[in-house]
């Protein structure tokens, strides 16, 4: 019979016992059209490639099924001039609870010249005393087209879930031809609930989401992305400058705001969601 000794209430887990790895992807223009060349896996973290119609569509996958403090997630991503892919999840992403130490993950995105990339990743989902940290650096040509989507989940709302103690930090740097265009820092500790409550900050919300385009067309289109965000249900505004266009949603229901990005985002991208989305 195999005895296990039961883990000390606030004690650090060893490093040994945490997930690390990541995915490593490198798309390259072919004959057949684009098309992964390159991919490694490590860790519990894969990435499959459906067929799809619609062009190259990743699929990133956690085995692991969630993430808790001390696990570490990379993904390194290239697209080659001329190339163009989508990514997204298989599902939504879960951050439980902490005994301490911070969930880390490392996003870098490089596009080269003519190159496209559509980030769809399905939303986080923060439990209480979770402790997430992430960063997001993408280089890209100026030629080059990217339309990422980020969603974060303080608390399933269905299930009662309220983050009093937690912390989500999330730092952003977009950097085109070299330039740095973007330079965004979200952090939110303790008490996270009462901070989203504050007028100022979330009013009540429980999810939010930001959609960035950054393209040489991306001023062009914000007459009609604002055309696309009436009628939502979800606080929303949009606004561009300097090659970006940002959109920002707000909602205290996340399934509500999740069909708001559904909707916006196939109407903008002029495609279906990824399937996983639509399961």
């Amino acid at each position: 019979m195999l005895m296990t000794s039961p883990a000390v209430p606030g004690l650090p887990l060893p490093a040994f016992v945490r997930a690390q790895g990541g995915v490593r992807i490198e798309v390259e223009r072919s004959l057949r059209g684009s098309a992964a060349m390159r991919v490694a896996e490590s860790g519990g973290y894969r990435v499959r490639f459906p067929r799809s119609v619609l062009g190259l569509e990743g699929v990133l996958i956690n085995t692991g099924g969630g993430m808790t403090g001390g696990d570490r997630l990379g993904i390194d991503v290239r697209v080659g001039e001329g190339a163009g892919a989508t990514l997204t999840t298989q599902a939504a992403e879960k951050i439980y609870r902490s005994r301490g130490a911070d969930v880390e993950v490392a996003i870098r995105l490089d596009l080269e010249a003519g190159s496209r990339l559509d980030w769809l990743p399905q939303e986080q989902i923060l439990f209480d005393r979770a402790r997430f940290a992430r960063t997001l650096d993408v280089a890209m040509s100026p030629s080059a087209s990217l339309t990422l989507m980020e969603s974060t989940v303080f608390g399933r709302t269905a299930m009662g879930e309220t983050l009093v103690d937690a912390a989500f930090r999330d730092r952003w740097r977009i950097r085109r031809g070299g330039r740095l265009v973007l330079a965004e820092d979200v952090r939110l500790e303790g008490d996270v609930a009462a901070a989203l409550a504050r007028p100022a900050i979330g009013a009540g919300a429980r999810a939010m989401a930001v959609l960035l385009h950054v393209a040489p067309d991306a001023e062009a289109r914000l007459d009609a992305l604002r055309e696309r965000l009436e009628g939502a249900a979800s606080e929303c505004g949009a606004s561009a400058w300097n090659g970006l266009l940002v959109a920002r949603f707000l909602h205290h229901d996340a399934a509500a705001l999740r069909a708001d990005l559904a909707r916006v985002l196939q109407s903008f991208r002029g495609a279906p969601m990824p399937r996983s989305w639509q399961t």
